[in-house]
């Protein structure tokens, strides 16, 4: 993938020690990013708007480190 990809999401965790969504139905997709500037910068937004909620946490995916499932898996990969 010769794209560089990367998703901004965020929501309500159950505990802000842990990623664990308090209801992933209500995640908030901000969107898909060409580059992690605009990305960076997105995520910055949404993150100061929920400041105050210790709860809330908003994320960078970087998409384009995802595996490709045409590729075979590295003996390392394979015992996870």
């Amino acid at each position: 993938m010769s794209q560089r990809l990367h998703l901004v999401f965020g929501g309500e965790l159950v505990d802000p020690t842990r990623n664990a969504f308090k209801d992933v139905d209500d995640i908030h997709i901000v969107g898909m990013f060409s580059n992690y500037e605009t990305a960076f910068n997105a995520w910055k937004a949404e993150a100061q708007k929920t400041v105050d909620n210790a709860h809330m946490r908003y994320f960078i995916a970087h998409i384009h480190r995802l595996r490709d499932e045409e590729t075979e898996a590295s003996p390392t990969e394979e015992l996870g």
